[in-house]
């Protein structure tokens, strides 16, 4: 008996429940109408701030969810760039920074374009731009090869690994990703968001590269999600309800690529998620109106540079607390600089002072009204 899916006589005719996926599959895309539907009565500001700050969330999760973890400031300034937006001052980023925002942008701007091999080679070498995998050297920009012997999944230590999957043979890719693109690229009649959950799952069975197939599986994904929203602008991420779901998201795709050509759980599974990231559209859509009102509020304050850009950090999501010593080090001032500043927005009623105690005083946002 065949002990992986693509081994299967029948692979890949794929099947599912019409009956299981139906009610499901129609809330979530009555949902996604309603999101983008409430996002286009918003200004050009609101939906771009919107479309930033998912973009952003989708870029950083993503490549969290494989232990990688990218500056979240490069990562915003590089699709702000890209995008033509002005945010202040843009922070520098890394050439691995700019490769993960290149393939993003590419496969949510230019949804409407084919997905072809040579396309895919692109994005993987924007992944990729030193041809190494950590220490290791991989081929880049190409399919992975036979002398690099099977690709498994594994865990464990070494010694005592578990193989979680393992991958067609090298010599299988080119008519298995031939298929898989003449799939993508025609009309199915599949409803755009199935064809999405399909395209994640059966690209990342496929496994064609020596290392980011995930990653860049979840960009077919969200360029299917494109389609169906019909929009280049993102205002859900996936990839950041995946990574919540992440040890989830792991043990449904090594359960299905275990099983037979009935897909239904994973597809269950991928609309579940979906749903859950519309839940989080709703958070980002409250926080982009709660810094519109906060501005709007104090749109005649004058402040300094320094206190914008940490105003909005704050309105943004700060990542722990806020100090005196973290805006002296982020703001590039001293000590008793910052200390002015943050008193000077205390006395405005901008900022207070933390009611926990500790060794340092912290401060957060007065309320948003």
């Amino acid at each position: 008996m065949p002990e992986y899916i693509h081994q299967r006589h029948d692979w890949p005719e794929f099947r599912w429940s019409e009956t299981a996926l139906t009610g499901l599959l129609a809330a979530v895309r009555h949902r996604q109408g309603r999101l983008i539907g409430r996002m286009e009565g918003l200004g050009f500001a609101h939906r771009s701030e919107a479309n930033l700050r998912t973009l952003t969330e989708d870029v950083v999760k993503s490549s969290e969810i494989e232990g990688e973890i990218l500056d979240r400031d490069q990562v915003r300034s590089s699709i702000a760039r890209r995008l033509g937006l002005d945010i202040g001052a843009l922070a520098p980023a890394d050439r691995d920074v700019e490769g993960v925002v290149e393939m993003m942008l590419d496969a949510t701007q230019k949804y409407a374009e084919p997905l072809t091999a040579e396309r895919l080679f692109d994005w993987h070498a924007a992944l990729f731009p030193t041809g190494r995998s950590g220490m290791q050297r991989i081929t880049v920009g190409a399919w992975r090869k036979q002398t690099s012997g099977p690709m498994q999944v594994v865990s464990g230590p070494l010694g005592h690994e578990r193989v979680h999957y393992e991958a067609p043979e090298a010599a299988r890719l080119e008519q298995e990703i031939g298929a898989f693109l003449d799939w993508f690229n025609g009309k199915s009649g599949i409803d755009p968001v199935l064809k999405a959950g399909l395209a994640h799952f059966w690209f990342v069975t496929l496994h064609p590269f020596d290392d980011g197939n995930g990653r860049i599986a979840r960009a077919i994904a969200d360029m299917a999600l494109v389609r169906s929203d019909r929009s280049p602008q993102r205002f859900y991420s996936m990839s950041a309800q995946i990574r919540q779901d992440r040890k989830a998201y792991y043990g449904v795709l090594e359960a299905t690529q275990k099983g037979g050509l009935d897909i239904t759980p994973w597809l269950e599974w991928f609309l579940h998620c979906l749903d859950r990231a519309l839940d989080g559209a709703e958070g980002v859509l409250a926080s982009v109106l709660r810094k519109a009102r906060f501005w709007e509020k104090h749109a005649g304050a004058s402040l300094n540079d320094r206190q914008r850009d940490m105003l909005n950090r704050l309105l943004d999501g700060f990542a722990g607390k806020l100090t005196s010593s973290k805006w002296a080090k982020i703001e590039e001032c001293s000590q008793d600089t910052a200390l002015r500043d943050i008193k000077d927005l205390i006395d405005r009623g901008i900022l207070g002072k933390d009611s926990a105690g500790g060794r340092s005083t912290s401060y957060s946002l007065a309320e948003v009204t």
